[in-house]
């Protein structure tokens, strides 16, 4: 296994670097008859794509091309592969990185384990891979939509020390500002935590939740193809997410059985704090998950590392990052836990539905 692929029923294959030619990925396992188009696409990446005021400055308009797996409008059941070519690079910003390994991201354990590493922006480590993750995602999504109106979405719950509050929330809030916040009494304070860090040249970590609901109950494999455990290894498998949670998550150490269990009764279930997964398999209630992203290590303040010599070096990072890389992980979270979904849909209904 090279590492490169993700899924067994609808699977994805992912190439491309950070400021290579393009990225791109080939989706395999989609049933034909569905609907479409490179918009269907496109309007997940623009809510990832680089740019705005409070993310990363570099200029992607990340267009994808389709070129293959889908005819006249419909998808044929056959590799739909997907292209997203690189078009603001600059790898010269990163010349001064050659042989000097960047603490807190992969460039040291690339290197010692391919025994070379493309420095430019962190090359195949980088999250630009993420786009392509976004662009299967929206297929996922799409599908799992006419299949049975499964939705999956996220949002910012907290950035630093700015939490949301649930008396605030609201899902139109989140479609309405850059942060992808449900709550508009904290989207100011959000803008003031950015400018304050890109003054400082620093970052901060983020938490994000998603929910996804119309999930039936029933997918999810024992022992070892549990929902919940491929749903950890999917955001876990993300950029800098160095926690994932399912319902009530790390809060269960401080709760009694008496009141973390859900209890059933004739017209279901009165809590959800297993986050509408039991024993591996959806209970058919909203799948609640939540993961959290450390601060962005690419960052201008100085600090220590060692080149390839392991002499002692001081690192200032240049080029164009993201002050919280949180934000536009929201859009990624919500490809990967659609990816998975489609994934068990697949498992359970793909002999039975080859087409939509």
């Amino acid at each position: 296994m090279s590492g490169n692929s993700f899924g067994k029923h609808f699977t994805i294959t992912s190439f491309g670097e950070a400021h290579g030619v393009a990225i791109g990925c080939v989706v395999d396992g989609c049933p034909s008859g569905l609907l479409l188009d490179v918009e269907d696409i496109q309007q997940e990446l623009d809510r990832r794509k680089p740019g705005a005021h409070y993310t990363s400055q570099r200029r992607e308009p990340d267009k994808v091309e389709i070129l293959s797996g889908v005819f006249e409008g419909k998808t044929t059941g056959t590799p739909i592969a997907l292209l997203i070519n690189n078009v603001d690079t600059r790898p010269k910003d990163y010349e001064t990185l050659k042989s000097v390994f960047r603490p807190g991201h992969g460039d040291y354990t690339y290197f010692h384990k391919y025994g070379l590493r493309d420095h430019r922006g962190g090359g195949r480590a980088s999250a630009r891979e993420t786009a392509v993750r976004v662009a299967a995602g929206a297929i996922a999504k799409k599908f799992l939509w006419e299949a049975n109106a499964i939705t999956v979405r996220g949002y910012l719950a907290q950035m630093d020390d700015i939490a949301i509050e649930q008396q605030h929330f609201s899902w139109d809030t989140v479609l309405e500002n850059p942060f992808f916040c449900p709550d508009a009494t904290k989207v100011s304070m959000m803008e003031q935590k950015i400018e304050h860090l890109r003054k400082l040249g620093d970052s901060c970590g983020a938490r994000v939740n998603i929910v996804a609901q119309n999930v039936p109950c029933g997918l999810g494999e024992p022992v070892y193809d549990k929902l919940d455990a491929d749903f950890a290894k999917a955001l876990m498998s993300i950029n800098a997410v160095k926690g994932v949670e399912i319902g009530d998550g790390f809060q269960v150490v401080q709760q009694k059985g008496s009141e973390n269990r859900d209890e059933i009764t004739p017209q279901g279930f009165l809590s959800n704090h297993a986050g509408g997964i039991l024993a591996g398999i959806s209970t058919g209630q909203p799948l609640a998950l939540s993961l959290a992203l450390k601060p962005a290590s690419s960052i201008r303040i100085p600090g220590k590392s060692v080149n390839e010599k392991n002499d002692a070096v001081e690192v200032v990072t240049l080029g164009r990052h993201d002050p919280c890389v949180g934000i536009r992980a929201v859009p990624v979270a919500e490809a990967m836990v659609a990816l998975v979904l489609m994934d068990h849909w697949l498992c359970v209904f793909g002999q039975r539905r080859r087409t939509l």
